[in-house]
């Protein structure tokens, strides 16, 4: 089975940051995709049926449920990258515009790679769920109150080392439970 480099380290062609990347507040936002996936995701459209760099975005988006939408600024170097790789090809139609479509040695290794797409289309369905489960009533009203409560209890008044040692016992205990419910 040959790899290409797809999946290494490539620099400025290797984004998975997106608009809507799902990130926390306030640090810096946690990659939608790994190293290489979003260039398998491509391919894996391109799959089905050649397109154009704006209907790839949208598809994307609609992967993701809207979660995250690659930007211009993100897909066209990953569209180059592969480009250069040979694994898509890149015809300008009538009006300018470009039409995309995976050559066979790009088929190919989105054959060669099934294991590594399966894994990621698995995590991205896990992910969707857990943006699902962040937007449930009970469970925003939930996160909430306990970010509400942390707050007053550390950032409000001093709190003691046997005070913070409790409070990073009862975190730990809920996180526990909470991996070891079925």
């Amino acid at each position: 089975m040959r790899h290409l480099p797809l999946f290494g380290r490539e620099g400025r062609h290797d984004h998975g940051e997106g608009r809507h990347g799902g990130g926390c507040g306030g640090g810096r936002r946690q990659r939608f995709f790994g190293h290489g996936e979003l260039r398998l995701v491509v391919l894996d459209i391109l799959s089905r049926n050649a397109s154009h760099g704006y209907e790839l975005i949208k598809e994307i988006e609609n992967l993701t449920q809207g979660n995250y939408s690659p930007s211009p600024g993100v897909i066209y170097p990953t569209l180059d990258l592969l480009q250069d790789q040979g694994l898509i090809t890149i015809h300008e139609e009538d009006g300018g515009r470009k039409k995309i479509a995976i050559t066979a040695e790009g088929a190919n290794v989105l054959t060669e790679n099934k294991d590594v797409l399966d894994q990621v289309q698995a995590k991205l369905k896990l992910r969707m769920v857990g943006h699902e489960l962040r937007k449930d009533p009970q469970m925003k009203r939930a996160l909430e109150n306990f970010k509400a409560v942390l707050n007053l209890k550390v950032n409000q008044s001093e709190i003691s080392e046997a005070q913070l040692k409790k409070i990073v016992g009862v975190i730990d205990r809920a996180a526990l439970e909470i991996s070891q419910l079925d």
